[in-house]
């Protein structure tokens, strides 16, 4: 149900969602080839979990204002909303081993999710392609950095 009138990406949106990539694409190679490895992998998967808890938010901020939504359906995506934090919480007490696995794990299911969402409601155009996009680049710096040489 998304609206093609809507499908060209807002450039504030398509500045503040690529520039979100930044520190993926920083603090992956960083992880891997600097001496301080450890560190910018903790970094990396901090800034993961973070960014999976703020997807998880744009559920929570569309079931409230959504008009299409049935009242099951909005209460669906409440719950919904506060899984991906839910999933990112403990991926921060993990090794990047186990941590990366854990953080792509939420976020495939976060746009399959957003998928269900667009079939249920008219969201902009640009949404799932976006959403697409700024997820397979924290999935591979997020699996990239799982292999730093300090665990």
């Amino acid at each position: 149900m998304n609206d093609a009138k809507s499908s060209t990406l807002p450039t504030s949106v398509a500045w503040l969602g690529y520039g979100g990539l930044l520190p993926f694409l920083v603090l992956m190679p960083a992880s891997l080839i600097d001496h301080h490895g450890a560190v910018w992998s903790d970094a990396l998967y901090a800034y993961g979990a973070i960014i999976l808890s703020f997807i998880g938010a744009l559920h929570w901020g569309m079931a409230m204002i959504l008009p299409d939504l049935s009242e099951r359906q909005r209460s669906a995506w409440f719950v919904w909303s506060v899984v991906p934090a839910l999933i990112a919480w403990p991926a921060l007490l993990f090794s990047p081993l186990l941590a990366a696995p854990l953080l792509v794990f939420g976020f495939v299911a976060h746009y399959l999710q957003d998928r269900r969402l667009a079939d249920q409601v008219t969201l902009p155009g640009w949404y799932l392609p976006l959403r697409l996009r700024l997820s397979i680049v924290a999935i591979v710096c997020l699996v990239g950095g799982a292999f730093s040489s300090h665990f």
